[in-house]
């Protein structure tokens, strides 16, 4: 969308927040007094073809979708989810965090939006539905709401978060817990944070604080394939989300000597990969010994000089713990430390673990875990309490509102790849699940 002819039509919502109209019918649509009766349910067979349409924007032939943040197909894409949120009546912007925004009135002015969304990124060459559902969901209940002429007490504002697999970079710009110098990292699109942000409508240069203040929602609901099995598993459709899992990452560095392969014996080595390998599987011995929750991952290793006739002078790896209680990654970090520092002390090598990402771990609102839970008896749908092991947006957004999720099963407990699947009967469980817990919660916040 050309930011100038945008900026022409469009007027402040709030901080940070650009909004324009929609056609003259949907305008009028949002003005007009409307009965406050159940709605019907959602066009399962219009969302599904949503989502099947979606993959026009970066479908790959073995069936996933490539349409990493701020690439052609990720740009293509926003402009055609924007229509869809204009021709369902939605008053539509993007804000400064390069978000897109649509906002639907509600009878009470007084009352701060209920919040719904979620992204429509891709990893590099993954799947078709993480984050989509979401997306073409919240869209589906508005186009439902109007149908019937459903008002809600409070503002419906639909939100599309920009990079979310790249590291959750639109909420988390919400909240302003993006440091300054993340917005020169490069993404798989290969343009920077910055330059993507700039490359899809957003002012990169004006994110020094946050866009939101804690209050200015009513609450924030989200709807997402589960990316594991236990739903599959246990034959349940409907995931209630209890919280979603902090995260902590470390760059691991083992430094040991250099020294020739074949003239050095073997008690007189200070092989820093031995060490490093030995840590590692600690790690994982660590994780799955310790009682609870959590998993720990080693994903990456970079070993110097790396050639085979050179013992290694150092091994660099990244190290990931996550749990639902910061508490319990801390646990875990301890005794991964001291287990380190033991075998760098045998071997003769050192270890330095150096922090570069948190993501802190976020409960569930029980008010809105409830409302779930009743929408989804209200349908006559089985429903599960369960944790998620996958960050998302919604972990940004309960630093701002009381925040719950929805998952549904996703086959195989396959995710971040083509053979990602989630069948068109239980997406639609999903989002008349959604439907039913923003209404509760609409008069219940």
């Amino acid at each position: 969308m050309d930011r100038r002819r945008f900026l022409a039509r469009t007027g402040a919502l709030g901080a940070g927040l650009y909004v324009g109209g929609g056609v003259p019918t949907a305008e009028a649509s949002l003005l007009r007094p409307a009965p406050r009766g159940p709605a019907r349910s959602v066009d399962g067979d219009r969302l599904n073809a949503d989502v099947r349409e979606l993959r026009r924007f970066g479908g790959t032939p073995d069936g996933g979708t490539h349409r990493v943040a701020y690439s052609d197909e990720d740009l293509a894409a926003r402009e055609w989810v924007l229509g869809l949120m204009r021709d369902a009546g939605l008053r539509t912007g993007i804000d400064t965090a390069g978000n897109i925004v649509g906002e639907l009135q509600g009878t009470d002015p007084a009352l701060p939006p209920l919040a719904f969304g979620s992204h429509i990124d891709t990893v590099p060459f993954g799947g078709s539905y993480d984050g989509t559902i979401g997306v073409l969901g919240a869209v589906e209940i508005v186009r439902t709401l109007q149908a019937d002429g459903t008002r809600l007490r409070h503002p419906l504002r639909l939100f599309v978060f920009q990079n979310e697999e790249g590291g959750k970079t639109g909420s988390r710009l919400l909240i302003g817990a993006v440091e300054p110098g993340e917005l020169d990292l490069e993404t798989a699109s290969g343009f920077s944070i910055r330059e993507g942000i700039r490359r899809i409508g957003g002012t990169p240069d004006d994110l020094s604080a946050p866009l939101l203040r804690p209050g200015s929602l009513a609450g924030f609901l989200e709807l997402h394939i589960e990316q594991g099995a236990t739903l599959e598993r246990a034959g349940v459709p409907i995931g209630v989300v209890e919280g979603i899992v902090g995260i902590r990452r470390w760059f691991v560095t083992v430094t040991g000597e250099k020294n020739h392969a074949g003239t050095t014996p073997m008690d007189q080595r200070r092989d820093a990969l031995v060490t490093a390998s030995r840590l590692v599987a600690s790690i994982h011995d660590t994780a799955r010994e310790m009682e609870g929750r959590q998993v720990a991952t080693v994903g990456r290793m970079e070993v110097s000089p790396g050639a085979p006739n050179v013992i290694p002078e150092s091994a660099r790896f990244t190290l990931e713990i996550r749990d639902l209680s910061m508490e319990g990654i801390q646990r875990v970090f301890d005794a991964v430390s001291e287990a380190g520092e033991s075998m760098a002390e045998r071997d003769g090598t050192r270890v330095e673990m150096e922090p570069y990402y948190e993501s802190e771990a976020a409960p569930s609102d029980e008010g809105l875990r409830r409302a779930v839970e009743e929408a989804a008896d209200g349908v006559g749908l089985g429903h599960l309490r369960m944790p998620s092991g996958a960050g998302h947006d919604a972990q940004s957004m309960a630093k701002l509102c009381p925040m719950a999720m929805v998952f549904v099963p996703s086959r195989g407990g396959i995710s971040h790849a083509p053979e990602e699947f989630t069948a068109p009967e239980q997406i639609t469980a999903g989002a008349e699940v959604l439907m039913g817990a923003l209404l509760r919660a609409d008069g219940g916040l």
